[in-house]
């Protein structure tokens, strides 16, 4: 009688957990700063549901589809390619080069 206690608490307490974590906006989103080496700045900000990256730069909003790439993550649109990976990030955007960016 007490295992049967004992798994039905340890379910309530997860499930209740689980039911807390996924209403929290924290654990929903991550938001990220990045300054790069022409200067430029930009906040990019990933939904758990989503699996486009939501970019900000110079003062516009563009959302970027998430495309295919062999190592890290690749994301584009609206003239904007975002790509993220162990050695680092880069982003190019409109008709400039690619430049390293690093998190703030």
């Amino acid at each position: 009688m007490n295992w049967c206690k004992a798994i039905i608490s340890f379910g309530a307490a997860t499930l209740a957990a689980g039911l807390a974590s996924a209403s929290s906006p924290a654990f929903a989103q991550t938001f990220q700063n990045y300054r790069c080496a022409d200067g430029s700045q930009f906040i990019v900000g990933f939904f758990r549901s989503d699996r486009r990256a939501h970019l900000q730069i110079d003062g516009k909003a563009v959302t970027l589809g998430k495309r295919f790439a062999l190592s890290g993550s690749r994301y584009s649109g609206g003239g904007v390619t975002l790509k993220i990976t162990r050695a680092g990030t880069t982003v190019k955007h409109g008709k400039r080069p690619a430049t390293a960016c690093e998190q703030i």
